[in-house]
This record gives structure tokens, sequence and C-alpha cells, in this order.
């Protein structure tokens, strides 16, 4: 069974730079608060390493 990971925005876009907005915008996360369950793969690895700042992650199995 393939782990899956929440993702959580936690601080708002105002003011990042184009790259980060676009990452959460492509991670699914539009409201601060909101939650998305993504799979666990070095794709969306590396785009929550470009937003760890701004996001909250905890994995599930």
């Amino acid at each position: 069974m393939a782990k899956e990971l929440k993702i959580k925005l936690v601080k708002s876009t105002i003011g990042s730079k184009p790259l980060h907005r676009k990452n959460v915008e492509a991670l699914g996360l539009k409201k601060i608060g909101q939650v998305v369950t993504k799979p666990d793969n070095p794709q969306i690895r590396g785009m929550i390493t470009k937003v760890c700042h701004l996001v909250e992650v905890e994995e599930e199995i």
C-alpha cells in the first residue's frame, strides 16, 4: 500500500516568490488551513521542500 502525505497550508503566499505560489497552487492548496492528500513520491516531496516554510506535512500510511 502506497504512503500518502497530508499537506496543510499554514501561511499565506502573499509576498512570496512567484515560483513558490505556483508550487502551492500545483499542490492543490488555495486557502490557509486547507488540507490535501497527495501520494508520497519524489515529485511531491520536491514541491514540498520548495515551500516548506508555508506548509505542514503529516505522513499517512
